[in-house]
Parts: structure tokens; C-alpha cells; sequence
């Protein structure tokens, strides 16, 4: 019986580290501003968890514009629709990524609605 316990305890670990594996893969993010007034960051490039939820990168770029709860934010992918926040990242990247990067525009007004 100690045998299939062991097994088993090695089985879960080996799970673990490839769904660990698996959750540290990153895809990089290309913030293109969009429309007049909307700010333009410096850098526009940055590596995000493929795990993630799009709403982890509605969060970043409100944190990297220093934008406030009550200012306008409008992320779209492909110049196209804006993403639900429950949608990851990695199936955004596998559908719609451009030369190994997912292309978000940014806008404080509704550009594509």
C-alpha cells in the first residue's frame, strides 16, 4: 500500500509543476494609444501571465496611466472589440496575435463601440 501512496504523491507533484509551468508562460502585450487626448506611455511593450484574465491588463495599464476609478478607460484587441475581463490572455494571444504579440489599442473615449 505505501507504494501506490508514493506513486501517487509523485503523480500530484508532476502535475503541479507542469500546470505551475504552464501558468508561467508569457505573452507580450504591444499598447498602442488611440484617438487625440488619450496619454501615450513610454514604453509600450510588456510581458503578461498568459494565465491571466484581460481584466489583469485593464488594471495595469489604469496603474501605468495613473488614471483614477472615474476616468474612461476603453481597451480593444485587433482595433476591433473589446474583450470580456473574464477572457485569458493566452486565448486572446492564440487568436488574434500579430508577429508574437497581442495588439491592445487604448482610448478614453469609445473608439469601436
Amino acid at each position: 500500500a505505501m507504494e501506490g501512496n508514493v506513486e501517487k504523491k509523485i503523480e500530484e507533484k508532476e502535475v503541479k509543476i507542469v500546470s505551475a509551468i504552464s501558468s508561467k508562460k508569457k505573452v507580450t502585450i504591444h499598447f498602442r494609444a488611440v484617438g487625440g487626448g488619450t496619454p501615450i506611455m513610454k514604453r509600450k511593450k510588456f510581458k503578461a501571465n498568459a494565465a491571466s484574465k484581460f481584466s489583469s491588463i485593464v488594471t495595469f495599464l489604469r496603474k501605468c496611466l495613473k488614471f483614477k476609478e472615474s476616468d474612461s478607460l476603453f481597451l480593444y484587441c485587433s482595433q476591433a472589440f473589446a474583450p470580456s475581463p473574464d477572457e485569458h490572455i493566452e486565448d486572446l494571444f492564440n487568436c488574434f496575435q500579430l508577429n508574437g504579440e497581442l495588439e491592445i489599442n487604448y482610448c478614453t473615449t469609445d473608439c469601436w463601440g
